[in-house]
């Protein structure tokens, strides 16, 4: 069988080294945060646990905070892509439900790091990330009110009669459900499936609820 390796530094086009040492820099932030917050490392460590000169870091990131940022967009900004696929056309309501939570809890399995740092920066970490991961969040509930209001979900309520106050905050309440999902997801010990399994059926009954009470709703009176 044969291996494919990745070409030698020497061979790479200059963009293709640019981007190697930018995520070089990003995979070594991560490692260093594993018990870590991201203001309790400094700019000289980053460089070293990467093997790049601090010189070679300010060509990607004008400081750790903002390198911090890149962080995010890159974790939930990929997710939020993922998952607004997941509600492209029109789908039953517990399909969309189903595959939403199991793109979720892929993405928690394959990038424990990635939303460890997320859920550690959200509420007491450096500003510059939470207001990133505010931003991240807000965008995800202002794309999913976009497409409840196109009534996508087939047995679901109908959400094409809410109006937009009430439908940002019934999708910022979906969200929030997002972010518990993915705390209760990486509490869950990976190596036991039958507690991830838990968590994930649960996510799923919440959801329907949600949705089941969101048919009572109203004018928000």
């Amino acid at each position: 069988m044969s291996h494919h390796h990745p070409p030698p530094a020497d061979r790479l086009s200059r963009p293709e080294q640019k981007a190697r040492t930018r995520q070089a820099l990003l995979d070594a932030a991560l490692a260093l945060m594993e018990h870590r917050g991201l203001g309790s490392i400094g700019l000289r460590e980053v460089t070293r646990a990467a093997g790049v000169t601090p010189t070679a870091f300010y060509r990607h990131f004008p400081d750790v905070d903002n390198l911090g940022v890149a962080l995010v967009d890159e974790c939930l900004g990929s997710l939020r892509g993922t998952i607004r696929a997941v509600r492209d056309g029109v789908s039953p309501s517990d399909e969309v439900i189903n595959r939403s939570i199991g793109v979720l809890a892929r993405r928690v399995r394959e990038n424990r790091e990635h939303f460890r740092f997320v859920a550690r920066e959200r509420h007491g970490g450096v500003p510059a990330v939470r207001a990133a991961i505010a931003e991240q969040l807000d965008l995800f509930a202002a794309e999913l009110a976009t497409d409840l209001a196109g009534d996508k979900l087939v047995g679901g309520p109908r959400f094409d009669r809410w109006i937009a106050t009430d439908l940002r905050m019934i999708s910022s309440l979906m969200v929030n459900h997002m972010v518990w999902t993915a705390a209760a997801l990486l509490d869950a010990p990976p190596d036991a499936p039958g507690a991830q399994a838990r968590v994930i059926d649960t996510a799923g009954r919440q959801l329907r609820l949600i949705l089941l009470g969101a048919r009572c709703w109203t004018d928000g009176d």
